[in-house]
């Protein structure tokens, strides 16, 4: 496989490809990198804002903008520390305060997201060292979510802090784990440590989250619900294109952004921001680049981003420039930059490396009845 990091730069050439004509400058994105840097701690925990919590997924999308921008120690030190907080049964816990455990679920797709980071930064760096170091952490990780399928496909989205898994899945949840379970298996590939098992899951989630809606929680009034499908890869072509017509006026608000909820007067910066990256994994750049112009009213003099805007009110709220807002943000960035590792984590089949991501089992190749995904025979 060519190793994408061969292509890559180190300070300002990167920051050159994260930049947006006319929307953000090389020295403003050098800002926001620097925001997200201070808010990391000394162990390479990143948590929401100086002194506030982290969730494993959010860390992670920061330590990815930290990568982008040459800063490799950072992001390292973020996934060593995630590496010496996992949980005996793979995952990890669903919020810390200084190191500290507030939250004793364990969320799945907060465990599946180490993937999608850990192969980014391969891409970027093609450090096979740190790859082969993490690969017990990610194979421990991966077999946590799988524990959590269901029959169908789906990927029930945690275990209680007793143990006890839920019922239910997420179809967010579950579209970000089809990511996840992609990158998994372009780390295993490249490692020639083959996981069929995990090729079948890939499959069978996939087909969950583009043809069985009925299989996850309605949360149909989140945006995130409407255009995850895309941002995780599984939903593309014209499928894809008639969701996001189908809910655009639902949840856009021209000159502002993305809403987080449709019957709220409220857009944020990473909805608005990860809606973006799903528009310009269906070509729609110009769309995303626009989106994308429009957050930057959220912006601060420090680089980093305030989480959401109630327009009803002429807001800010809640009063917190979130490290995982900019992370956001550079992803965004990114991508319509040309980034190629980042391009092809989020576009799948279309990404720069030869094969872009691996499927698994293709969702088109899974045959399901009422309640059972199999691999379809003869």
């Amino acid at each position: 496989m060519t190793r994408l990091g061969a292509h890559g730069g180190t300070g300002r050439e990167s920051l050159e490809l994260l930049a947006l004509d006319g929307v953000l400058t090389v020295d403003q994105i050098a800002r926001t990198i620097d925001g997200i840097a201070s808010i990391q701690r000394p162990d390479g925990s990143i948590p929401w804002f100086v002194g506030g919590h982290l969730d494993p997924w959010d860390h992670t999308e920061a330590a990815m903008a930290l990568d982008l921008a040459g800063r490799h120690d950072l992001a390292e030190r973020a996934y060593r520390w995630l590496a010496s907080r996992q949980n005996p049964d793979g995952s990890w816990y669903a919020a810390y305060v200084d190191g500290k455990v507030t939250d004793h679920n364990k969320e799945a797709n907060f465990t599946a997201y180490l993937a999608v980071g850990l192969w980014h930064h391969h891409l970027l760096t093609g450090d096979e060292e740190f790859l082969v170091r993490m690969w017990p952490h990610l194979k421990s990780a991966t077999q946590f979510i799988l524990d959590l399928q269901a029959p169908g496909g789906e990927i029930r989205w945690k275990r209680e802090a007793d143990g006890t898994a839920v019922p239910d899945a997420l179809l967010t949840g579950s579209s970000s784990m089809y990511q996840a379970l992609r990158c998994a298996l372009a780390v295993a590939d490249h490692l020639g440590e083959p996981q069929p098992d995990w090729e079948l899951a890939t499959g069978r989630l996939g087909h969950a989250v583009v043809s069985h809606p009925e299989r996850f929680l309605d949360k149909n009034r989140y945006s995130m619900d409407w255009y995850y499908p895309i941002l995780g890869t599984a939903l593309r072509g014209e499928a894809a294109e008639q969701r996001i017509a189908d809910h655009w006026d639902t949840f856009v608000v021209p000159g502002l952004g993305a809403r987080c909820v449709s019957d709220r007067p409220w857009v944020t910066g990473a909805e608005s921001c990860e809606l973006a990256i799903a528009l310009w994994a269906l070509g729609q750049s110009d769309r995303a680049v626009e989106i994308v112009s429009w957050v930057q009213r959220l912006r601060h003099d420090d680089g980093l981003y305030w989480t959401g805007y109630v327009f009803e009110d002429d807001a800010i709220w809640p009063e917190e420039r979130t490290a995982w807002t900019a992370g956001a943000m550079i992803l965004a960035t990114a991508v319509l930059g040309g980034e190629p590792a980042t391009t092809t984590v989020f576009g799948g089949e279309s990404g720069y490396a030869e094969t872009g991501l691996p499927v698994g089992m293709a969702p088109s190749d899974v045959r399901c009845g009422s309640d059972l995904c199999v691999e379809p025979r003869g």
